[in-house]
């Protein structure tokens, strides 16, 4: 019946083998007692209603009658599961379409259920043979998360907590793993897909889904309650400035600016604390530049998504089991330098690769690129400063403090703010040295005014009254920008 897919003599079920219980028919269902009356409860006090807010949104609790009847179809799916495991050619179904294999696992489904006496709906077949397919196929019971176009962020504290993010700000899901060995399974089948590995020792990995999504996981003994995943989810879209405009994350001002900046190849940086979204604006940032120069790509996990013609890209490399054939993206940085490139783009500095970072912003390689993760501007420059001394160069302060002053242009301040929006905060010019200290100039800002009673930020995005530091080099190549963008915007 199954020929295509089967294993060779692949062993039936055991007639004798248990059968799991049943769920009882309608005519067998034991009578309900009746709801008790519910008493009106007195109102609660200003500071227990805070607590029983937050709490709620902290939790997801579903309903006894459908958290019963998916862990019914838990525990079915495990059984079928393990007879797919005993019935499907794993190597064969590699090469197999969606639609044959959807069907093999139906048929064999159907037939299981048979033996064993088990009725289902169509809905819960439907389900059923979906997640199975995931369970072969896909991850499992992340998959249905990672089509969700809602979701930007997959969190896992464990096999029985799944968090997501939504609109920036995080929920319970009511989806689980059936336990540790199931949610393991799943990270392992991720991270031998990238030729990485995890286990005791070596409980952390970086790595990335087939989409481009980052994937990170941390295993026990390490994570204490059972395994930490956490998915940023890979946009299908390529969010532009104009739709990042769009979205409000910055203004038509501001978009013109940094279309200039970039394309007169000035150095820029931009700064962030983690998913403030610092990857999306270098990625919209980079389609200012233009499709005849030779760009060089260094990340840890490759996420940029450049649409240029002549782009080049390298991803670093942990050790082997034997702790050795380590790639660092100091490694690629240097190598990159030999390849001729226009610019250079380093997803994240975070490390010793800074120096040779700066060093090719300083020398002949205008217009690079680069994420940190700092708080603001001033925050930046001096997390520039810690990795160089990190790195284990001594130099003097004023020297590391010259050379970074020479070497970036701007720095682009990206933040999530507290109602879970994402917007540029700042702009910010490095301008030279004035005595030991780097000069610096805020050129644009988003300026706070209020919170609405739905906890969302009032604002606006405004100049700050300085004219640019570049505007002569801006005029030079072609991109004389009109003076009153530089103006400051008074609040509605």
């Amino acid at each position: 019946m199954f020929s295509r897919y089967k294993k060779p003599n692949a062993p039936a079920a055991a007639p004798g083998a248990p059968k799991p219980a049943q769920a009882p028919g309608p005519k067998a269902s034991a009578p309900q007692p009746a709801a008790p009356k519910a008493t009106p409860k007195p109102m609660p006090k200003p500071d227990q209603m805070r607590k029983s807010a937050a709490k709620a949104a902290a939790q997801s609790v579903p309903m006894d009658k459908e958290r019963k009847r998916k862990e019914r179809l838990g525990e079915i799916k495990l059984e079928l599961h393990r007879s797919l495991l005993d019935n499907l050619n794993l190597s064969a179904i590699e090469a197999a379409s969606e639609a044959d294999l959807k069907a093999e696992i139906s048929a064999i489904s159907s037939e299981v259920l048979s033996e064993k006496g088990i009725v289902l709906n169509r809905e819960d077949r439907t389900t059923l043979n979906q997640e199975l397919y995931d369970e072969v196929r896909g991850l499992g019971p992340l998959e249905t998360l990672l089509k969700d176009d809602t979701v930007n962020d997959i969190l896992v504290n464990g096999p029985q907590r799944i968090f997501v993010e939504r609109a920036g700000k995080l929920e319970l899901t009511d989806i689980t793993f059936k336990d540790e060995r199931h949610l393991s399974r799943i990270i392992d089948k991720i991270v031998s897909a990238v030729g990485r590995r995890v286990d005791e020792s070596n409980p952390y990995v970086d790595a990335r889904l087939a989409d481009g999504s980052r994937f990170n996981a941390m295993v026990p003994p390490i994570a204490v309650d059972g395994s930490l995943v956490s998915i940023r989810k890979f946009k299908k879209e390529k969010l532009g400035i104009d739709d990042l405009v769009n979205f409000g994350a910055f203004s038509e001002e501001m978009a013109a600016y940094l279309q200039a900046a970039v394309a007169c190849r000035l150095n820029v940086i931009v700064s962030g604390g983690t998913g403030s979204g610092k990857t999306t604006t270098l990625n919209a940032l980079s389609s200012f530049i233009d499709n005849s120069e030779r760009i060089l790509t260094i990340e840890d996990t490759a996420e940029l998504q450049l649409q240029q013609t002549h782009v080049g890209r390298m991803e670093s490399r942990p050790p082997n089991v034997e702790g050795k054939g380590a790639v660092t993206q100091r490694d690629c940085l240097r190598n990159a330098l030999r390849m001729r490139p226009d610019r250079i783009i380093v997803g994240e500095t975070r490390g010793e690769e800074v120096i040779d970072m700066l060093q090719a912003m300083n020398t002949g390689h205008d217009g690079s690129m680069t994420t940190i993760h700092a708080n603001s501007a001033r925050d930046g420059v001096s997390r520039l400063e810690n990795m160089i001394a990190m790195a284990g160069i001594e130099m003097p302060i004023k020297a590391v403090r010259s050379q970074i002053a020479s070497a970036v242009n701007v720095i682009v301040q990206a933040s999530r703010l507290q109602d879970g929006s994402r917007r540029m905060t700042s702009i910010t010019e490095i301008t030279g040295m004035e005595g030991d200290v780097i000069a610096m100039q805020e050129v644009f800002r988003f300026q706070r005014v209020g919170l609405t009673p739905e906890n969302k930020i009032i604002g606006h995005f405004t100049a700050t009254g300085v004219r640019s530091h570049y505007s002569e080099r801006f005029r030079l190549w072609g991109y004389d920008l009109p003076a009153n963008i530089f103006e400051p915007i008074a609040a509605e």
